[in-house]
């Protein structure tokens, strides 16, 4: 089987996915090799990877797509090869790819409307997005709208398309640093992230200033900080799950499209062959949320950077411990 993840590399979920298809590959105990190409790349660079996974004979190849159209071409290779594809974080329109990935619309809608409400349905929002044209990017950026057609008084600053961290931490925490700097954080009364969360929250306790409400996803840091109202005073926020356990998903999804099983779709997906998984938000404002949220806190030795929900109930067959230790069935 092959891997291919061209994007975010050295990011918590991309290192989490790749390491939970790894997993999931050797917990099957049907992958001889698992092939995985982990390197930053354009959608050209990720067409040649999936090429190149097709000159190695793979019966199956999973990939984190940079573009939902850009691979077609590579990917009726594969099928011309009778090779299986699985999209996962992400769709292609590719029809006889498959689609498995986390429901990105309801994803940022379900934040959104939270962040709103806790506002008090008025106020200014710092919009800091994913990485700019990834599949994942633009259907979150169709639920935070939809979000905002239900609460006129808010408004999105600094622009309604927001700014793009590229879900690195690094320029997330220069964005943020460059809102406080430049003043307009004192006129912010919620921030809306795609993720990059504890890095936003640690530069407004580094410069001294109060917390406004934070959405961002179910990483260990930003749920750490969560439950720490001695570290973080005052701080207020919401982690929206979006697993990465999508890598040991598709995998699971593509031995069962090789063993020729059935496999239920979403008939509600944009696209055909998609398989969606439904969000949740906890919050650190109620005893229920915080409750939640100390329960995806179970896992010893995971990375802080990794999102804590490490399994896929039907999807993944792994321990916790195995998708940690991060090893195939060749390593």
């Amino acid at each position: 089987m092959g891997y291919s993840n061209a994007g975010g590399v050295g990011n918590g979920f991309r290192e989490e996915q790749v390491c939970t298809a790894k997993a999931e590959a050797l917990a099957s105990g049907q992958v001889s090799e698992l092939t995985v190409i982990h390197q930053n790349a354009d959608a050209a660079g990720q067409l040649q990877q999936i090429r190149d996974l097709i000159a190695k004979d793979v019966d199956a190849i999973v990939f984190n797509p940079n573009d939902p159209a850009a691979l077609n071409q590579a990917l009726e290779e594969a099928k011309a090869a009778g090779i299986i594809t699985v999209s996962v974080d992400a769709y292609v329109t590719n029809p006889d790819t498959y689609n498995l990935y986390n429901n990105q619309v309801e994803y940022a809608y379900l934040g959104a409307k939270w962040l709103f409400e806790q506002m008090g349905g008025t106020g200014n929002v710092y919009y800091m997005r994913g990485f700019a044209g990834h599949p994942a990017d633009s259907d979150r950026h169709i639920g935070f709208q939809r979000a905002l057609g239900e609460y006129p008084n808010i408004t999105v600053l600094p622009t309604i398309d927001g700014v793009h961290t590229g879900w690195d931490p690094a320029t997330t925490t220069q964005l943020i640093s460059d809102w406080l700097s430049s003043g307009q954080y004192d006129n912010t009364q919620g921030i809306w992230t795609s993720g990059m969360d504890s890095q936003v929250v640690d530069a407004i306790k580094s410069a001294g200033k109060e917390f406004v409400p934070i959405v961002g996803a179910d990483l260990g840091a930003f749920v750490t900080q969560l439950l720490d109202p001695t570290g973080f005073p005052g701080l207020e926020g919401a982690a929206v799950t979006n697993t990465a356990a999508v890598g040991g998903a598709g995998v699971n999804l593509a031995l069962k499209l090789l063993n020729g099983e059935a496999v239920q779709t979403d008939p509600s997906a944009s696209q055909p062959n998609t398989v969606l998984l439904v969000p949740v938000v906890a919050e650190n404002v109620t005893d229920a949320g915080k409750t939640l949220l100390a329960s995806w806190q179970s896992v010893p030795g995971l990375d802080p950077n990794w999102p804590l929900g490490l399994q896929i109930g039907g999807w993944t067959t792994y321990t916790p411990e195995q998708a940690i230790t991060c090893k195939g069935p060749n390593d």
